[in-house]
């Protein structure tokens, strides 16, 4: 059986999908558990950040969001019995790729699938979900009332944030990147507080914030990426639409929540006094978080419970693109992997 790889150049600057033959999976260790995949969510691979955890492989598996049905049990696994349905995030060491008609996996990572889920529904909500329940639950201390600024609020990840904050009982503002964008914001049910549309370079996010909150700035931001510097200084991969950081520390409240996804943000010292005089913090969104760190294991099972939870409850109602075949993964994974899509991609098995 095939399973999809990345290569990386020796420059680290471009990575190359390739298609290599498998041999079969050999016996199932104690605690682990073999699937046959049904569907698997594509995402975008952090090559720094394998790098700096010396995960660095001549050839590195793809795929790691993974819904399938049990095929065989390891001796000592307790949650689990041949031909359950489950689904399950592969840790950041895997040596299975997820694009995979089978894989093994430890049962830790694993929960049951709902029965009213669809295999691409499950495949492409895990992630999401235990992202924005990290981003507003663990690193904003999400609760009713509170408002909450989420950045590109149409992306697959923004989706799921902006409902778990609904759900919340939170007033819910987004910035959308195209027209397209502020359209579907505006149909989702119930309705977000404010669409700021930053696609024509005219609304300005910090005013807008303001505004609505009257003055007071908003309680949490949860940001898509920012500006460290003005645009002509901006590196060139840089978005121009998104906001600067001194945007974000202008609406931020009193006792506010940052929740930034920007791995080098820079804080000059007029920012921190800043931060300081509005008794307010900046927290720092890993998406690997669960696998880097000792936190107990039985806290990241209950995340993903609940996310499947809400998904067969209707409260998730991701932005799932139609499920591709395996065979188009190759192609797919090179436009997510420069974040060119919109809705969250799964290949079905």
């Amino acid at each position: 059986m095939k399973g999809l790889y990345f290569q990386q150049s020796s420059t680290n600057e471009e990575i190359t999908f390739i298609f290599q033959e498998r041999e079969n999976l050999p016996v199932t260790e104690e605690n682990y558990v073999k699937l046959q995949v049904k569907a698997c969510a594509l995402s975008h691979i952090n090559t720094e950040l394998l790098a700096e955890m010396k995960m660095e492989k001549d050839f590195f598996p793809v795929g790691r969001e993974i819904a399938g049905t049990v095929l065989e049990v390891g001796s000592k696994v307790s949650f689990f019995q041949p031909d359950d349905e489950v689904v399950g995030i592969l840790p950041l060491d895997s040596e299975d790729p997820g694009l995979c008609e089978a894989v093994r996996v430890h049962e830790h990572y694993l929960v049951h699938k709902p029965e009213k889920v669809t295999w691409t529904e499950a495949a492409g909500t895990i992630r999401d979900g235990v992202r924005a329940y990290t981003a507003l639950h663990f690193l904003s201390h999400l609760s009713p009332g509170k408002s909450v600024l989420i950045m590109d609020g149409a992306s697959a990840q923004g989706t799921i944030a902006i409902q778990l904050a609904q759900h919340r009982g939170a007033k819910v503002i987004s910035t959308a990147c195209s027209l397209e964008d502020k359209q579907y914001l505006e149909r989702l049910r119930p309705s977000l507080a404010r669409v700021i549309d930053v696609s024509t370079g005219k609304a300005h996010v910090a005013e807008s914030c303001l505004e609505e909150t009257g003055g007071l700035g908003v309680d949490i931001v949860l940001d898509a990426g920012v500006r460290l510097y003005s645009k002509d200084d901006e590196p060139a991969g840089k978005l121009p639409l998104l906001p600067h950081k001194h945007d974000i520390l202008t609406l931020l409240g009193v006792g506010g929540h940052w929740v930034t996804t920007e791995e080098n943000l820079q804080l000059d010292p007029p920012d921190s006094r800043c931060l300081f005089l509005k008794g307010a913090t900046v927290a720092f969104l890993n998406d690997e978080i669960w696998n880097l760190s000792n936190v107990q294991q039985g806290k990241y099972l209950c995340i993903l419970k609940d996310v499947m939870e809400k998904l067969s409850n209707g409260v998730f109602r991701p932005r799932v693109d139609e499920p591709i075949p395996l065979y188009e993964a190759k192609g797919s994974m090179e436009v997510v992997q420069k974040n060119q899509g919109r809705k969250k991609q799964v290949v079905q098995f």
